[in-house]
Parts: structure tokens; sequence; C-alpha cells
């Protein structure tokens, strides 16, 4: 049980971590929000954030990153669709 405690805590701060960098590297302009990059960030982000959320019973920010995973998963599939 500890090391699954662990496990989505090390989840969810991955989540953090993605959802900022793919946020600095396009304010910064390194990649643009039509990138795969930028929608993998945030989709992974997104989802770790989520599975965080949800263990702790906290549902807002689980909407909150729900909505944001789909979001990143049609500009996916959108971008595929495109090339």
């Amino acid at each position: 049980m500890k090391h699954r405690k662990l496990l989505i805590e090390i989840i969810g701060w991955y989540g953090v971590f993605a959802v900022l960098l793919a946020y600095a590297l396009t304010s910064f302009s390194v990649i643009v929000a039509s990138d795969l990059l930028y929608s993998v960030l945030n989709l992974t982000g997104a989802l770790g954030i989520g599975i965080s959320t949800f263990h702790k019973r906290d549902y807002q920010p689980l909407v909150l990153n729900i909505v944001w995973a789909t979001i990143a998963v049609i500009t996916l599939i959108m971008s595929m669709h495109s090339l």
C-alpha cells in the first residue's frame, strides 16, 4: 500500500512538471502549440494530475484535468489527420 501511494505521488508530480514544461516551452517560443510534444506533455500531465486527484478524492482538479486531457486528445487526433 505504501508503494502504491508513493507511485501515485510520483505520477501526480510528473503531471505537474509536464503541464508546466509545456506551458514554459510555448511561452518562451521553444515549441508552438501545434507541436506534437506540446499535446503529449499536456495529455500525460493531465492524466498524471487526474490520477493523483482521483486517488485523493479531490474532484474539482480531476474534472479540470479530464477536460484538459480531452482537449489534448482532440488536438492529437486533429494533428494526425493533417499529416
